[in-house]
């Protein structure tokens, strides 16, 4: 049976091999995604399973690095305004996707672009506005 490690040098050893480990496995699963788009295509390297693994791991990755970024800003700024500016820039974006697929397609594709690229940017300003109001509090 293994002992829990409770030595925090040895805990930071641990942390850091991990990110290592993870480093490998990323670019190990980027290059198996790298030759299937070579090989077979783009659509050929999305139909791959690893394909749905990377995605998903990057955006677990990046939540995770949110609260990171939250823990670490100055608490001065107030999560309203965050929210409000970042709902203002995704409406913006949002639009512009909107129009320039409208532009190349129909209005039923553009605004179904639009909508899903607002949602996108949406989830990440909520969850930041969530993590602020849980450090405030």
């Amino acid at each position: 049976m293994m002992k829990k490690i409770t030595d925090e040098r040895l805990q930071l050893k641990n942390l850091k091999n991990i990110r290592v480990l993870f480093l490998i496995q990323t670019v190990g699963i980027i290059a198996i995604l790298g030759y299937d788009l070579v090989t077979k295509g783009m659509e050929g390297m999305t139909a791959n399973p690893l394909w749905l693994v990377f995605i998903i791991t990057g955006v677990a990755s990046a939540y995770l690095s949110m609260g990171i970024s939250i823990d670490h800003e100055s608490s001065e700024k107030s999560p309203k305004k965050g929210l409000i500016i970042s709902l203002f820039v995704s409406v913006i974006v949002a639009i512009g996707f909107g129009i320039l697929i409208t532009l190349t397609g129909d209005l039923a594709t553009g605004t179904l672009i639009g909508g899903i690229v607002f949602v996108c940017c949406l989830a990440p300003s909520l969850y930041m506005y969530y993590l602020r109001m849980k450090r405030q509090n």
